[in-house]
């Protein structure tokens, strides 16, 4: 068995304000096997997309991290300096940020931003094998090489996004984090999209961390799943397994939010609001809107613990407190 291209352990990044101290990210463990695609799903503030910066360490003021161990590939990257972090950005983990198509910066064409990346981690390329390796990396993600010589605001939305892949591609990394990277498109370029993206996965061999809320793309996409809320996990594991048998509520309640073509405008939600990051609930933080709350569950916190091989899930359903 291969050892996992990402470890994360114990991780915590906290937002410092005037009311304290905002636990985005509390404590969270897991690991990532090469090859694999990972959802990291959970309601808007669970902590999802300050995770994916932390790992970037692209996290700014008032973030910071508290605690914890990111390894990726035997290098933990808390220990790396400054220099050394930019250069592992695009050669050994890239991101494609939350608002992708926006990322793109408005004033330089296309080949230009992709070369930017590549001229920073291999000076020696030459014009030609630069603009070589531009038209390479847009025929990867489906566009015609003429799209280099395009500025950003002549390319629609999808084109947009097939650059901001290209570019998070183009020196190879081992791992790609891709924050909502579909949450602007209409549904048939977002399949599109996905595709490519699933396709370069398996040619490249790529380690993906596929940050959203939509349960329906993530069943299509990843191979396991790791539910978040509050800033902690709530349940881990293989994708099929979560959906045929959900081991946390929390994570239940997701999977019924689906729409069901036998129920036509039938919408089911989850009661109640995710709390305050400042003032979370004790014991269990999903528990003032579980249905199977426990007294337990108001006064201690559930451990995370492997409940089935390959499961793991924070709730008092499984297992007696001592």
């Amino acid at each position: 068995m291969s050892n996992p291209i990402l470890e994360i352990k114990d991780l915590q990044v906290y937002y410092h304000v005037e009311a304290g101290a905002v636990k985005a990210v509390d404590g969270i463990s897991l690991s990532l096997d090469p090859g694999t695609k990972l959802g990291l799903v959970g309601e808007s503030g669970s902590g999802k997309s300050t995770m994916a910066l932390a790992l970037m360490r692209m996290h700014k003021a008032p973030a910071k991290i508290e605690g914890g161990h990111m390894v990726l590939d035997g290098v933990d990257l808390m220990t790396l300096s400054g220099d050394e972090m930019r250069q592992a950005r695009l050669r050994d983990l890239s991101m494609i940020p939350q608002g992708a198509m926006n990322s793109l910066h408005p004033l330089m064409r296309i080949q230009d931003q992709i070369i930017d990346g590549i001229r920073d981690h291999d000076p020696t390329l030459t014009k030609p094998e630069l603009n070589e390796r531009v038209t390479a990396l847009l025929q990867s993600v489906e566009l015609n090489p003429q799209v280099a010589r395009m500025y950003p605001h002549e390319l629609s939305g999808g084109m947009k996004q097939r650059c901001c892949l290209a570019i998070a591609i183009s020196m190879h990394p081992k791992l790609i984090i891709a924050d909502e990277p579909t949450s602007a498109l209409d549904v048939v370029i977002q399949r599109q999209v996905m595709e490519t993206l699933d396709r370069l996965q398996e040619e490249l061999n790529l380690s993906i961390i596929l940050i959203g809320h939509d349960m329906g793309l993530m069943a299509q996409f990843v191979d396991r799943l790791a539910v978040m809320y509050a800033g902690k996990l709530m349940e881990v594991g293989d994708t099929r397994s979560m959906f045929a048998d959900p081991l946390h509520p929390y994570t239940d309640l997701l999977i019924q939010s689906l729409p069901i073509l036998e129920n036509k405008g039938v919408f089911t939600g989850i009661p109640g609001i995710t709390p305050s990051l400042l003032d979370v609930p004790p014991g269990c933080v999903f528990h003032p809107r579980c249905p199977q709350m426990m007294d337990v569950c108001k006064e201690v916190v559930p451990a995370y613990r492997q409940v089935k091989p390959g499961r793991w899930a924070a709730c008092h359903l499984h297992g007696v407190v001592q």
